[in-house]
């Protein structure tokens, strides 16, 4: 049996992949195709997308298609697992002629640090599927793409290239994920700074002027003025549209987040919080 192993984070899957499934499946002699979404790159410390997410995402895809499998193995490890261990697991469950192991070019430089690396070049052909003019050695097979596509130019907001199937599910979860990160940037540098009881409230999803209010309680009228000088530093790229203060309360409005610096009792005396809790009920 002849077997493509086609592996990766898929942080979020795109056309690119979207190619090289197609370029596999018309080029290569195989009765069937593995793809296999990682729980957790090994050279990584963290994903972006949770596994049974990015999971879903690839089934939508390309579950249907003939010839391919979509095979889960690493992600029910719940660990980073190294492809070695994938393809021996492979081994074991079929009988197998050739075992081709599809790579994008990028992972030729640092290729002989895979885990056990001599054992897994004797199991597996190595296909390279070429990416930014990378040299790839005459020795290899590889299959040619035409595509400018990577998963970090889509997390970092620039959304084209990602297949219709899931294109609105994808773009909601990464500015999702984007505007969580801002706002726990925010909060742990109110923590950081000496604020205290620093609340973030969600106000997605409601007709409410902004996304997230992110509350603190300052200890003076020059405290909350340090805070806003360490706000502006800190939050590089940020535009401050507005920034209205007292000695007890300040407001800040960055258009979809507002932060409010409150003495303690200013904060006792109008309890945002309630407030907020229950426009969210209304809306």
């Amino acid at each position: 049996m002849n077997i493509a192993i086609f592996g990766g984070s898929f942080d979020p899957p795109h056309n690119g992949h979207n190619e090289i499934i197609k370029k596999v499946l018309n080029t290569l002699d195989i009765d069937r195709l593995f793809i296999v979404p990682t729980f957790i790159n090994p050279f990584k410390n963290s994903f972006f997308a949770p596994p049974n997410l990015r999971l879903e995402w690839i089934k939508t895809l390309w579950a249907n298609l003939e010839k391919v499998e979509i095979f889960d193995y690493e992600i029910r490890q719940n660990r980073a697992v190294a492809t070695i261990e994938t393809v021996l697991q492979i081994h074991k469950t079929y009988e197998i002629s050739n075992l081709f192991l599809i790579i994008g070019a990028d992972n030729l430089e640092n290729l002989e640090k895979w885990h056990r690396f001599d054992e897994l070049k004797k199991l597996v052909k190595f296909v390279v599927a070429t990416r930014d003019a990378i040299k790839v050695p005459l020795n290899l097979q590889k299959i040619n793409l035409n595509v400018n596509i990577s998963s970090t130019k889509i997390r970092n907001g620039n959304f084209t290239g990602i297949p219709n199937l899931i294109k609105n599910d994808v773009i909601q979860f990464y500015k999702r994920k984007k505007m969580n990160n801002r706002v726990e940037n925010i909060a742990k540098i109110l923590e950081d700074k000496k604020s205290e009881n620093v609340e973030v409230i969600d106000m997605s999803g409601g007709e409410y002027i902004a996304k997230f209010v992110v509350i603190a309680t300052t200890l003076t009228g020059r405290h909350a003025l340090s805070l806003v000088d360490d706000l502006k530093k800190s939050l590089k790229g940020e535009e401050f549209l507005s920034i209205e203060n007292s000695d007890d309360w300040t407001v800040i409005d960055l258009g979809d987040i507002i932060i409010h610096l409150m003495s303690q009792s200013y904060r006792d005396r109008y309890n945002i919080e309630d407030f907020l809790s229950k426009l969210k009920k209304i809306y």
